[in-house]
């Protein structure tokens, strides 16, 4: 008997990445020492996920054309800048409060600097691309192979350094995005290899959750509650109205904006590798990582229905707008749910 466990797992907003990451936080909070009583291979799923998201950016990255048209470069570009303006502004903002360290006590207690830039910084593609074929211009949908641009620890790196904190070697930052960019060196000079490699991007996700969700302790994620709801909240208004603004200047109608104010999954692996790469940032790390996690399913949630209100105000038919306009030319990125 054939059982829908894909199909199941889908129905949660961000489902392939935190479905797997919830399941691996179980097994570590309930038998924390379990990677080291098997070993071998399963135990290199407790402390494989740097290697693990190597393979992923390579494959990433070979997705993202270069060619794209003048028009998917701009409204690309637009989202991907006014992202990292923002998170930079916030950075700076809360580095002069908080310093690279959590906060310790009360209410806000867990939340960081780490923690908040991190959840701006990367957006859920998947979410953005599928909003924009219901409700935006079809073209609009090839702006994320530049935001794909957001992925990996590298923008979150430059951020916490504009804003004055501890910042990174510089091998640290070309080895951040290194894998990215070698994933687009083979998938641009040899269409093959973009064929070969896109359909693994999907098939890695969950491994990435599982592996992260093993460094996990569940205790955590109850001392975030409300903490991450509003982290969640942020990002989609505060970060939503900024992308908005900026789309608008820009003769947009404020849709693709508003569909990109999410965090994507694969965001919640940024703490653990800003922590590895930058000790300074290890206390905020696990909090951070559970922040985002929560920010992953807000946002996933609140953002259609915002983009949908939207939509319905600003377009008379907005299933008749989505066809106004032909499909970019050639676009390989794959629709995929953690993004």
């Amino acid at each position: 008997m054939a059982l829908p466990i894909k199909a199941g797992i889908e129905k949660v907003p961000g489902g392939l990445m935190l479905v797997p990451m919830l399941v691996g936080a179980v097994v570590h909070t309930a038998a924390p020492g379990s990677g080291e009583f098997f070993g071998s291979f399963t135990g290199a799923l407790y402390t494989g996920l740097p290697a693990i998201l190597a393979v992923f950016y390579v494959c990433l990255g070979a997705t993202l054309d270069v060619k794209a048209t003048p028009y998917i470069a701009k409204k690309g570009g637009v989202l991907l800048g006014s992202k990292v303006v923002f998170a930079m502004l916030v950075g700076v903002v809360m580095g002069r409060l908080l310093g690279e360290s959590p906060i310790g006590g009360g209410a806000l207690a867990g939340l960081s600097t780490l923690a908040v830039v991190a959840a701006l910084n990367d957006t859920n593609g998947g979410l953005y691309m599928s909003l924009m074929a219901q409700f935006g211009r079809k073209r609009d949908v090839g702006a994320y192979s530049v935001m794909s641009l957001e992925s990996g620890p590298f923008l979150t790196m430059v951020t916490l350094g504009v804003a004055g904190l501890s910042a990174f070697p510089w091998q640290t930052l070309v080895g951040a995005i290194l894998p990215l960019a070698f994933g687009m060196l083979l998938g641009n000079l040899d269409p093959e290899m973009r064929r070969f490699l896109a359909p693994a991007v999907p098939a890695i996700v969950p491994f990435l959750g599982l592996s992260l969700g093993l460094t996990l302790n569940l205790t955590a994620v109850w001392e975030a509650g409300l903490l991450g709801v509003a982290l969640g909240l942020f990002v989609v208004l505060a970060g939503g109205a900024v992308l908005l603004l900026a789309d608008k200047a820009t003769g947009g109608d404020g849709i693709a904006g508003l569909a990109a104010a999410t965090t994507a999954g694969n965001a919640a692996v940024v703490p653990s590798i800003v922590a590895s790469a930058n000790p300074v940032y290890a206390p905020a790390a696990q909090s951070a990582t559970v922040l985002i996690a929560s920010s992953v399913v807000v946002t996933s949630i609140l953002c259609p229905l915002i983009t949908a209100l939207w939509a319905r105000r600003v377009l008379k038919q907005p299933a008749v707008a989505a066809a106004d306009a032909p499909p970019p030319s050639q676009h390989n990125t794959p629709s995929y749910q953690a993004r």
